[in-house]
């Protein structure tokens, strides 16, 4: 199977008009899918959230999310695979998605703590199965830093 390449459009072939682009990463890394490996992925995305501004308590919440998204995809990821991280780039933001691969039909346990962490500290969090891969995608916003210091 062949992608279409960054020239080419790609269409809707029931339609033929153009397919909805996704969002381009500004940064991608694909490592082996073994929890080894989850410690890169975690100072990668401390190094991205520096870089936009977030807090030090923000860098460390998003550490958590990524190493809590994690072990969710790795616990289905088929053996043998890749673990995928995916990163967007905005203004005081930032988007990630991992992924790894799975076959379909996996019903992920909400009421984990898992996934518990990751709603609470990211807020945005969906999970799909697309061409065989298990997506976990959240974005996560930094904190004002002209916030008020509490009550």
């Amino acid at each position: 199977m062949s992608l279409p390449s960054s020239t080419e459009a790609a269409t809707d072939a029931a339609t033929d008009a153009p397919a909805p682009a996704a969002p381009r990463a500004d940064v991608e890394v694909r490592l082996p899918a073994e929890r080894a490996y989850v410690s890169v992925l975690r100072t990668l995305t401390a190094g991205l959230a520096a870089r936009l501004d977030f807090t030090i308590d923000d860098i460390e919440d998003l550490r958590i999310v990524v190493g809590e998204a994690c072990a969710i995809v790795l616990s289905e990821a088929t053996a043998g695979g890749d673990l995928l991280g995916r990163f967007t780039l905005g203004q005081r933001e930032l988007g990630v998605d991992v992924s790894v691969p799975a076959t379909e039909g996996h019903a992920l346990d909400e009421d984990s703590f898992a996934w518990q962490v990751l709603t609470t500290l990211a807020g945005d969090v969906a999970a799909s199965t697309t061409e065989g891969r298990l997506h976990l995608r959240m974005v996560v916003r930094a904190s004002a830093l002209d916030a008020p210091a509490g009550p």
